[in-house]
């Protein structure tokens, strides 16, 4: 493991956000708010109305940024972030999680807490100068964030479909080669 469990479900959520802007969009109506609630269960006050799905889609650009800056300018954005939030941090422990840091509280808009979270999610990936293991997806046309948690640095693609379209396009160059 690179990071604490909250950590990694953390940068795992702002990269999905992030990544649900491209083509094609899969944060578009309240179904979709629905598949990332299901797969990334905050605690705390969710509306789960159009409002707070346009704080998130509104939020995604942000992320981006702060996901892909260089580590200094990560810092930057991370304490910006945090300067413009009512911070009251609290260990809470919920359902299968153990012992972690809320930094805001939980009655605080979605958009804010993910906003947040993920900034106390880059404190550690600067901490540890891990920003490297966030990149843009090693497929040409693709824009999508790949996150590489994995001991060895081995991912390079932001999905499966991206990684097997490259080796299926390498295979096929070998082949003609051959």
């Amino acid at each position: 493991m690179i990071f604490t469990d909250d950590t990694e479900e953390t940068l795992r959520s702002a990269v999905w956000l992030v990544n649900s802007a491209e083509d094609p969009e899969t944060l578009a109506d309240l179904a979709d708010y629905e598949t990332f609630l299901a797969e990334f269960p905050y605690t705390g006050r969710i509306d789960r109305d159009e409002a707070e799905l346009a704080s998130l889609q509104a939020l995604r650009p942000r992320l981006r940024a702060m996901l892909l800056a260089s580590r200094d300018d990560m810092v930057a954005r991370v304490n910006d972030a945090l300067d413009e939030s009512t911070l009251t941090p609290h260990l809470v422990r919920h359902d299968d999680t153990d012992w972690h840091l809320h930094a805001v509280a939980d009655d605080n808009p979605l958009a804010e807490r993910v906003l947040i979270e993920t900034a106390m999610a880059l404190i550690d990936v600067v901490r540890a100068d891990e920003g490297s293991r966030i990149t843009v997806c090693d497929d040409d046309t693709c824009e999508a964030l790949a996150l590489d948690l994995s001991r060895n640095r081995s991912k390079r693609y932001c999905s499966a479909t991206c990684a097997n379209r490259n080796a299926v396009a390498a295979y096929r160059a070998r082949r003609a080669d051959a």
